[in-house]
């Protein structure tokens, strides 16, 4: 099995929310990885699993906080995606209502 050391700034989508699926409630003592890397410098993670990779992700005070307000980061992306679709999808009934306005010329008859 492949092994990575990962920041948790540089996860995917799909890796990170593997991450808070895996420690939902955050990391204790007994998650944290201790090694020393090649630079000999000692370097803790939490580790994270797929089917092929064991993903080492680094500990900082960052990703604690990361952990913690992962579902408000998501929801405020979705809630940005919805109002984008919405926005186009009203952009689109009026495109759709002036189109049905418009005369054999192609004119918008104002009047109606």
């Amino acid at each position: 099995m492949l092994r990575k050391l990962v920041d948790y700034k540089k996860l995917d989508h799909e890796l990170a929310v593997l991450l808070i699926e895996t420690y939902p409630y955050g990391y204790g003592d007994e998650d944290i990885i201790i090694f020393k890397n090649a630079h000999g410098e000692i370097i803790e993670a939490v580790e994270i699993k797929t089917e092929d990779t064991i993903y080492l992700v680094k500990i900082s005070k960052s990703l604690a906080h990361f952990i913690s307000n992962f579902e408000d980061i998501i929801e405020k992306e979705l809630a940005t995606k919805v109002e984008s679709v919405l926005e186009e999808a009203d952009v689109q009934d009026i495109k759709k209502e002036l189109d049905s306005e418009r005369d054999a010329d192609g004119q918008i008859d104002f009047d109606h």
